[in-house]
């Protein structure tokens, strides 16, 4: 038995390896799928810019021409209402919602979503069929993206089950896409800018990683020379590179939109304006999607490090943070440090991705270089989370039998 076990030896590792090599692969062959009836004599090129490279990351392929072509972003629209109104209700009526019933308005939601999206990207598509038939294709060309969206968040499910890097991990291959495309034809002298502000930015989400700020905590049930030494931690960069990527999705989210409402009232100068201006190659497209990194970093960061939970938590432990009455005093000081902290992360991220966006907007940096940095940010983020899944798989591989 123990030779069996030892032989088992570092097995766990290599087979989720393999798992995410195969799920990675039926990924990228189905981003070379193109969809019913396009026109592929139709010359696909595409600017290449901040906004292109990021809302990548969230998309299927940058050409916008297969069946995977909505990428994650249904996914992470309908999770992200679900958080919210799920933060919303009281813990008496989370209770009482199962987690069968989520699943189910989730995928309802993510349904509705995907098809919104699917037909906002037709305009964006040349088909060889016209007429009757061209409506037909229509349907079908929907019908395709919906199912790819789905399909992605199957590989995506299964991934999280049996591979290494959950669902992150096609977010990770998108952003390998976009460096590729990023790097491709630039001379060096374009990308010293660019990486320097890259490195810099990798050094800030380390630091942000690894830091944490300690609350003292009084635990009842320590009573030796370790008492004074108990405290609850809080990372400063609580929810980690997660806002970036949910921001490129509601960013994204707020395009649709506001297309819908030009194509109501196409004649209004105020919505055309904002139509026009809503991309991140101008100011106001800047500032609206900084402003939403702000608000998704301080929502999540209140979700998921929620300081009502945590106080609930100490109420029933009979513990306490030093120097503060359990209940409501523990409550708004948790909910200010937590609130303290998710505006410092958010400012740091913001900076880090605002400096390059107005390099490009003044053209200092060239538009196919803006975005490495917030790339970089994004990949420094994923692969720290990814090296501490493996670390943690590895170290459980190597754990010695009792026999």
């Amino acid at each position: 038995m123990s030779k069996e076990r030892n032989s088992n030896k570092h097995t766990i590792l290599i087979h989720k390896l393999i798992f995410t090599v195969f799920i990675v692969l039926i990924y990228l062959l189905g981003r070379s799928l193109p969809l019913f009836g396009l026109d592929l004599s139709v010359d696909t090129s595409i600017d290449i810019d901040v906004q292109t490279l990021l809302l990548q990351t969230i998309s299927g392929d940058r050409y916008e021409h297969s069946v995977l072509t909505l990428g994650i972003f249904p996914y992470m629209i309908s999770s992200l209402i679900i958080q919210m109104v799920m933060a919303a209700l009281s813990s008496e009526k989370k209770s009482r919602i199962s987690q069968v019933t989520l699943n189910r308005i989730s995928l309802l939601i993510m349904l509705v979503v995907a098809i919104i999206q699917a037909v906002y990207k037709l305009n964006k598509l040349s088909f060889i069929y016209s007429d009757n038939e061209l409506i037909m294709t229509w349907i079908v060309v929907v019908a395709e993206m919906v199912a790819g969206a789905f399909v992605i968040l199957w590989l995506a499910d299964r991934n999280s089950r049996y591979g290494i890097g959950g669902q992150t991990m096609l977010i990770y291959i998108n952003i390998l896409d976009s460096f590729i495309a990023m790097l491709h034809g630039n001379a060096f002298s374009k990308v010293i800018i660019p990486v320097i502000l890259s490195i810099v930015v990798v050094v800030v989400v380390i630091i942000m990683e690894n830091a944490e700020k300690r609350l003292p905590v009084q635990r009842v049930a320590i009573h030796s020379i370790y008492a004074d030494k108990n405290y609850m931690a809080i990372k400063l960069n609580p929810i980690g590179v997660m806002p970036v990527m949910f921001s490129s999705a509601v960013f994204m989210l707020l395009q649709i939109i506001v297309a819908g409402i030009r194509f109501v009232f196409p004649n209004s100068g105020v919505v055309t304006w904002i139509h026009n201006n809503m991309v991140l190659t101008e100011i106001f497209g800047i500032i609206v999607y900084i402003g939403v990194l702000y608000f998704l970093t301080i929502f999540m960061s209140m979700v998921f490090i929620s300081p009502k939970d945590l106080t609930e938590q100490f109420l029933k432990s009979g513990d306490s943070i030093v120097d503060l009455h359990a209940g409501d005093d523990t409550y708004r000081y948790l909910r200010g440090q937590i609130l303290s902290i998710s505006i410092v992360s958010s400012t740091v991220m913001g900076v880090c991705i605002l400096i390059p966006m107005l390099l490009e907007y003044f053209r200092i940096i060239d538009a196919s270089l803006a975005a490495l940095p917030s790339l970089f940010m994004m990949l420094a983020g994923i692969f720290y989370n990814l090296l501490q899944e493996v670390i943690t798989i590895r170290n459980y591989d190597e754990y010695k039998p009792f026999i």
